[in-house]
């Protein structure tokens, strides 16, 4: 297998240019575009970046594992430890999908980094809060298997060196419980870098433009799938198939299907997400759940369709109207902060903040970067920049202010992310609106990740983990969740395709 290098500024550029795909796809396209691969491919191949070679994909291996997000680098590397052959498919021309651009961190309670702050967690809060965010409807099954393994995930990662101790809050938590790596960065980029050095380490391989175009099964079994590669087709035998394709929020086709009001809205999903993998699984008569369900992130910014990770508000910022007023909590829960913003006359809102949370979020580096940031010395100057009555903006600092001193906020009941005021200059201003961000239906799984059939019987050799399953987040995720999501479960799907694989 050829060596795999992945580095920080190689993972920065992809995801650019994969937040410029996603862009692209607001056209209402559903194919991925060969100008953008070819030039996301010239770019990986340039920063010599490289894969398993096309010819050495063999005819048979214990457990293929479609999709290298991070479910899927954390299902092989998981069915690798347990003793498996595995091998991963994507058909981009690089790894990370979604995960890539993840950014503002991992979900986990009772973690030792949580100790070691003095925060008091539980699973069970965990677990209230998020079936409070997903209002009610979460599958509960999947939910307490999530919560009560997520400080487990986290020393996963920390024994491969991937270590998330740095802790923020995400809207509709009340504890610090967000994890991001030490300096504060986007934790996409670090966590595929990492995934990708443990997979060459473990000498997995992991093939590229490699198109799983169907999931094959014989006798109910299934036992295999067909690839194209380099434009042919071959057939792989498994034992076990594992399903990590993600979502379908870069298809505009299946988008509009489902929830027609959301035609119009950027995303901020790469463009390889367009719901292969819930095609093929229902191909073979697997249920589905929740497909309606498509989240709207509150802070996107709609020309390049960059999503504006919710630690910049977990770290002190604030939302203003054009008004330069504070017109809702901005730690509540994403689906009540997009609706507050889309009932505003200008449907958009600015997030305001201080140098203080842009040294505490350095992922705003890179905003700054993309041109999206406004900058001034003083409130005043920068409600200029913004066209904001430069008193009135004034005025809602202030307040706030007095509010984060008071420990109450009387406006509008935000009672986190207020462990910082907003007076040490520069400030900044970044515009935002909402954009497709999550679609939190899929394929219907149990706790093992086996996949379920409309005759809600499992069906045997196949699993999925991750964006492609459904019914974990019900009708709204909380932001950190689906980095949890794709881990724990990536984890899990890699421990029984194995334990399959070697029982078969």
């Amino acid at each position: 297998m050829k060596k795999i290098f992945q580095t920080l500024l190689v993972l920065t550029s992809l995801a650019t240019l994969s937040a410029c795909g996603a862009d692209s796809q607001t056209s209402s396209s559903t194919s991925t575009g060969s100008s953008a691969n070819e030039e996301t491919d010239a770019t990986s191949a340039a920063s010599g970046q490289e894969y398993t070679d096309p010819s050495e994909l063999a005819d048979s291996y214990d457990v293929v594992i479609v999709g290298a997000g991070g479910a899927g680098m954390a299902a092989a590397i998981q069915a690798k430890e347990a003793g498996a052959n595995p091998v991963i498919l994507e058909k981009m021309p690089i790894s990370g999908g979604n995960t890539l651009k993840s950014s503002a961190g991992m979900n986990a309670s009772e973690t030792k980094f949580q100790e070691a702050e003095g925060i008091e967690d539980s699973n069970d809060l965990f677990y209230e809060e998020t079936l409070a965010g997903g209002h009610n409807t979460n599958d509960e099954e999947l939910l307490r298997y999530f919560v009560d393994h997520s400080a487990e995930a986290i020393d996963w990662l920390d024994s491969m060196g991937i270590t998330l101790d740095n802790l923020t809050t995400t809207g509709g938590m009340s504890e610090k419980r967000t994890h991001r790596p030490s300096d504060g960065s986007a934790v996409g980029e670090y966590l595929v870098d990492g995934l990708m050095r443990n997979i060459h380490e473990l000498e997995i391989p992991i093939f590229v433009n490699a198109d799983v175009k169907e999931i094959n099964e014989e006798d109910g079994q299934v036992n295999g799938v067909t690839v194209e590669v380099e434009g042919n087709e071959q057939t792989i035998d498994a034992k076990a198939v594992v399903v990590t394709t993600g979502g379908f929020g870069a298809n505009f086709h299946m988008i509009t299907e489902y929830k027609p009001e959301l035609a119009d809205y950027v995303t901020t999903n790469q463009e390889g997400s367009t719901g292969d993998g819930i095609k093929m699984i229902e191909a073979l008569g697997g249920q589905t759940v929740d497909l309606e369900q498509i989240q709207i992130h509150p802070t996107v910014d709609q020309s390049k369709s960059l999503l504006i990770t919710e630690a910049v508000r977990g770290e002190g910022a604030i939302l203003v109207n054009q008004e330069g007023e504070r017109f809702f909590n901005e730690m509540e829960t994403r689906d009540k902060v997009s609706e507050a913003i889309i009932a505003l006359p200008e449907k958009s809102a600015t997030l305001v903040f201080d140098a203080g949370v842009k040294e505490r979020v350095t992922a705003i580096d890179f905003y700054e970067q993309q041109g999206l940031v406004k900058s001034a010395d003083t409130i005043e100057e920068l409600a200029k920049e913004l066209d904001m009555p430069e008193a009135a903006l004034a005025e809602t600092i202030a307040t706030w202010n007095s509010s984060v001193a008071a420990g109450e906020d009387e406006a509008f009941g935000r009672s986190t992310a207020m462990d910082n005021d907003l007076s040490t200059g520069p400030y900044y201003a970044i515009a935002i609106a909402p954009g497709i961000h999550h679609t939190m239906g899929g394929v219907k799984i149990n706790t093992n990740t086996e996949v379920i059939a409309t005759d809600n019987e499992i069906i045997p050799g196949l699993f999925a983990a991750g964006e492609v399953t459904g019914g974990l987040h019900g009708e709204n995720r909380i932001g950190g969740n689906a980095v949890a999501d794709i881990i724990i479960f990536g984890r899990q799907a890699g421990t029984k395709a194995a334990e399959f694989a070697q029982e078969n």
